[in-house]
This record gives C-alpha cells, sequence and structure tokens, in this order.
C-alpha cells in the first residue's frame, strides 16, 4: 500500500512539472519522461489523419517538421506554437512556393514510427532537412528550442536563422 501511495504522488508531481508554464519556477526538461515518452496515450482521429505536405521529386526544398506524440504538455504545444509562428512569420514566400513546407507529425501513430530512427529523436523536436531532386539530403534537430522557450523573440531569431540557411543551399 507505501509502495502505491508513493508511486501515485511520484507520478502526479512529474505529471504536474508537465503543465508549469511560466514564470521563475518554469522548468523546461526535454528529458522529461511525459515528453518524450512514446507510447503515453492513444492518437485521436484528428491526428491520425495527419498528412505529410511535399513538394515534387524533381525540386529542392526545406521541410521543417515538429515531431510530437500522443500526450502534449503546454511546453511541447508551445513549441510547435513558436514554430509554427516563426516559419509564418518569416517564410510567407517560402511557404507559398513550397521552396519551404512545415509539417507536423505524431511520432506515435505507426505509419510515422519511423522518423524516431530517421531522425534519432529522443523527445519533441523541431528538425530542419534539405531534400534536392525528392531525396533528403541533410538534416538538423533544432535542440536549442528548448532553451528559448519562455523566450518568444529568441525562438523566432533561431528557427528564422537556421531555416535560413538552409534555404540558402536550394
Amino acid at each position: 500500500m507505501k509502495l502505491q501511495l508513493k508511486s501515485i504522488i511520484l507520478f502526479s508531481i512529474l505529471f504536474g512539472l508537465c503543465f508549469v508554464d511560466e514564470g521563475p519556477q518554469s522548468l523546461i526538461d526535454p528529458s522529461c519522461i511525459l515528453c518524450s515518452h512514446k507510447n503515453f496515450l492513444m492518437a485521436t482521429t484528428a491526428e491520425a489523419k495527419e498528412k505529410e505536405k511535399e513538394p515534387t521529386e524533381e525540386s529542392s526544398y526545406v521541410t521543417a517538421y515538429y515531431f510530437h506524440g500522443n500526450y502534449r504538455c503546454s511546453n511541447c504545444k508551445k513549441i510547435e506554437q513558436y514554430s509554427r509562428e516563426a516559419i509564418e512569420k518569416y517564410f510567407k514566400e517560402q511557404l507559398k512556393t513550397k521552396r519551404l513546407v512545415f509539417n507536423i507529425i505524431n511520432i506515435d501513430l505507426p505509419e510515422n514510427k519511423h522518423y524516431v530512427e530517421d531522425y534519432q529523436l529522443y523527445t519533441r523536436s523541431l528538425i530542419i532537412a534539405e531534400f534536392k531532386d525528392g531525396k533528403q539530403v541533410k538534416w538538423e534537430n533544432l535542440t536549442k528550442v528548448w532553451d528559448y522557450l519562455n523566450d518568444r523573440d529568441k525562438f523566432y531569431k533561431y528557427v528564422q536563422s537556421e531555416i535560413q540557411k538552409y534555404l540558402g543551399n536550394i
């Protein structure tokens, strides 16, 4: 009984930490077991219908992927929100012409499990990948998104500069 109670208390503490949003006591931990656990909850119908949007195989383009799982704490949602906002703010034209594509992918769905190995994912991540003639030539995990989570401007500038580097190659 004591072991069960300790387990419940520990889980409650860990679960609560994922919902700390902002402020001096804010905790952002990319190694959080709840943020990085791959099979926490079942997929929703809306997530199951997610599809990748990619340009034609003959073109060169950059794809920004935000990878999430079924369970999404406030920090995970904020990374997606800030990523989308930064990309839409700085790369409107590239999104229109499909030189840049932004995909949000649930890695807990069976058809998306390969991304965990493809991009060596260990937590929720923003990945930038360059494609030439339909083949991926390089990619990078933008790990500093976790560092800039409580500074929207730094987050935006970081995402902008990293994507711009990749767009400069195509």
